[in-house]
């Protein structure tokens, strides 16, 4: 098969409807943890679960392959090979997640109209759950029924709202709770808080937010589930549950943040010097394409080596798919249509996005 073939396959894949191509379907599966009974994901679970949690089509996939530096497994936005958009979410996608074969993010903010279907507060620092906790009677208190998710370092509380909501009145009420509690929230000064979800009052139209874990699936730095308390530990039971939350109204929300001042982005000495640390952690972990492959020879005016992505899959075997610029190896290409995105998961150092 020539490369030109090769390319026309792998991105036919995608025009004729699939999530993502082949190569990505297998790196990112995942097998299901030992002693975890196979659970069938029916087509109506799989709806409700859109109901409950998806308010776009953007998501990002967690990588199979751990960092080779930080072990830890990171999130990247898949993209399509020909044109490089992102691929939209669908309920194939979310059924592989529910499934245990893969992982996806999912972002809070639809960026049509600014609004919300949930609220998400995060927890994951010494003391989290008493935190949460906290928040969990306060709310209790206010009519609002949370449902608390156990997570890898402490816990998630999330708030269903009966129809989408803006994310700017979403967040006043979450901040003003958190305040009267004393409960810190990340980003507001302190270095350990919540994390609340939505971040933000607002995004860009093409802009995607922040996105966390997505429920029910299995976190792959762990390999297991996190459970919401209060249903049997089956897809199905939680799902049901969690129909059976009460939605908060926009009606009660407005009178719950009535006279209520919205957070104030902080600009602490602090805060500064937290920022400076991660763009320093950054710098160190700066992505170096020539670190991660075997060995190159020139060509012209770029290095050729074998491309991991398909050598992943015993293709390349001539071992010249890859071209790497030489005065600037920050750009690459494989000529067989690999994308950034399917040769950074390949060598274990996916194209991060944020992710909770």
């Amino acid at each position: 098969m020539t490369k030109i073939e090769n390319t026309k396959r792998v991105t036919a894949t995608l025009e004729a409807g699939q999530i993502l191509n082949g190569k990505q379907k297998e790196r990112c599966a995942i097998r299901p943890p030992e002693g975890e009974k196979k659970e069938v994901i029916s087509p109506h679970l799989v709806q409700d679960y859109c109901r409950l949690f998806v308010n776009r089509q953007a998501y990002t996939l967690q990588s199979a392959r751990p960092h080779p530096e930080t072990g830890r497994h990171y999130y990247f936005t898949p993209k399509k090979m020909r044109t490089g958009a992102p691929v939209e979410l669908t309920e194939s996608t979310i059924r592989r997640h529910l499934d245990g074969e893969i992982t996806i993010g999912l972002y809070a903010i639809n960026p049509e109209n600014q609004r919300c279907k949930w609220l998400a507060i995060d927890a994951d620092y010494k003391n989290a759950m008493e935190d949460l906790l906290k928040l969990q009677y306060r709310l209790i208190q206010d009519g609002v029924e949370p449902a608390l998710e156990m997570s890898r370092r402490g816990g998630h509380l999330w708030i269903f709202l009966a129809r989408p909501l803006l994310a700017k009145d979403c967040r006043v009420y979450i901040h003003d709770i958190a305040l009267g509690l004393g409960v810190p929230v990340k980003g507001s000064g302190p270095k350990d808080g919540i994390e609340v979800f939505p971040k933000h009052d607002a995004i860009e139209p093409s802009g995607f937010g922040s996105a966390i874990r997505g429920p029910l699936g299995i976190h792959r730095g762990a390999n297991r589930r996190f459970w919401f308390h209060g249903a049997d530990y089956t897809v199905e039971a939680q799902i049901a549950y969690l129909n059976g939350v009460r939605k908060l109204t926009e009606q009660e929300l407005e009178v719950l943040i009535a006279g209520k001042e919205r957070p104030k982005p902080d600009n602490s000495p602090q805060e500064r010097s937290t920022a400076s640390g991660r763009r320093a952690r950054t710098a160190r972990l700066e992505f170096r394409i020539l670190e991660c492959v075997g060995p190159v020879r020139k060509v012209g005016r770029n290095y050729v080596t074998r491309c991991p992505s398909c050598a992943e899959f015993g293709h390349d075997r001539s071992g010249d798919n890859l071209a790497i610029l030489i005065r600037d190896p920050r750009f690459y290409k494989c000529w067989a249509g690999c994308t950034k995105e399917m040769i950074r998961a390949a060598v274990g150092r996916p194209i991060r996005t944020e992710v909770a």
